[in-house]
C-alpha cells in the first residue's frame, strides 16, 4: 500500500482533468497568443489554467510549494512541491493541432511520488504512484517488449532555441533515423513519454526540457517498467534538461546512437 495521502492523487487527477476540460472548451476559439521567445508561445489558456491550479493548492494545501511554467517557483522551502505544466503542447494548441495535455507531479523532499497527465483530445488519463505502478484510465500500463532500435518507433522534440544551432540537433536526428523503424515529432514531451509508457513508442529523447515538461511523465514511464536517464546515461535529473526514456530494452542501444 502507498503511504501517500490519497488526497494528493485525487487532487492531481482533478487538476489535470479540469485543465483539460478548460483546454478543450477554448480550443479553436481564437484565444490570445503571445510570444515568450522567437518561437516560444504562451496563450491565455496557459495562464488561466495555472491560476486555477495555484488557487486550488493554496486552498487545499497552503503549506505546499508550486513550480509551474508561467509563474515559476515562489519557494517557501516546503517539503511538498507540485510541478505543473498547465498546457504542454502550447504551439500545437495555438495552431489548432489536437496534441496537448496538462501534466502534474508531486515531489516530497525532492522525489516524485505521483504523476498525472491528461490528454483531453483522447480523454486519456495517465497516472503513476512511486513504487505502486502506472495506469491509463485505471488500467495498468506496461512498456513494449521490442528489443532493438530497428524494431522501434521513436519520438523526439526540438528545443525552442533550435534555430540558433540546428546542426547538432539535425546530426543526432539523422543518426537516429538511420537506425530506427520510424521517428515521430508530436510536440508534447509529456504525451511522448506517456506513449512510451503505454507501449505505443519504444523511446523518446530530447534536450533542454523543463521539469514541468517531464516530471510526471518520467515517473509514469518508470512505473510502467521503462527506463529514464540523461543523454549521458547518468541518473536522470528533471532539473538538468535532457532526457532519454525508453521501454528499457532498447535503452543502451539508443544511448549509443545518440552519442
Amino acid at each position: 500500500m502507498s503511504g501517500i495521502d490519497p488526497a494528493f492523487l485525487a487532487t492531481a487527477i482533478e487538476a489535470v482533468v479540469r485543465a483539460g476540460d478548460f483546454q478543450i472548451a477554448k480550443f479553436g476559439t481564437g484565444v490570445r497568443v503571445d510570444k515568450k521567445g522567437t518561437i516560444d508561445l504562451v496563450t491565455e489558456v496557459d495562464l488561466e489554467v495555472e491560476r486555477m491550479f495555484r488557487a486550488l493548492v493554496a486552498e487545499r494545501f497552503p503549506g505546499h510549494d508550486v513550480l509551474a511554467e508561467e509563474q515559476g517557483l515562489a519557494s517557501t522551502g516546503a517539503s511538498h512541491r507540485w510541478v505543473f505544466d498547465p498546457l504542454d503542447g502550447t504551439t500545437n494548441f495555438a495552431h489548432g493541432v489536437p496534441i496537448f495535455c496538462a501534466s502534474l507531479a508531486l515531489e516530497i523532499d525532492g522525489e516524485a511520488v505521483l504523476g498525472a497527465v491528461y490528454d483531453p483530445n483522447r480523454r486519456e488519463l495517465f497516472t503513476a504512484e512511486a513504487g505502486i505502478g502506472a495506469w491509463l484510465n485505471g488500467q495498468p500500463l506496461a512498456t513494449s517488449a521490442n528489443a532493438t532500435v530497428l524494431e522501434s518507433m521513436l519520438v523526439t522534440g526540438f528545443p525552442y532555441h533550435v534555430q540558433e544551432s540546428p546542426d547538432e540537433f539535425l546530426r543526432v536526428f539523422g543518426n537516429v533515423i538511420r537506425h530506427a523503424r520510424a521517428v515521430r515529432r508530436l510536440g508534447s514531451a509529456a504525451i511522448d513519454m506517456c506513449w512510451v509508457a503505454a507501449g505505443r513508442m519504444e523511446g523518446f529523447w530530447e534536450a533542454s526540457l523543463k521539469p514541468w515538461d517531464t516530471r510526471a511523465a518520467a515517473l509514469i514511464v518508470d512505473e510502467a517498467g521503462g527506463r529514464v536517464t540523461g543523454m549521458d546515461g547518468a541518473i536522470w535529473d528533471a532539473y538538468k534538461g535532457d532526457v532519454v526514456a525508453t521501454n528499457g530494452h532498447i535503452h543502451d542501444e539508443l544511448l549509443a546512437i545518440l552519442r
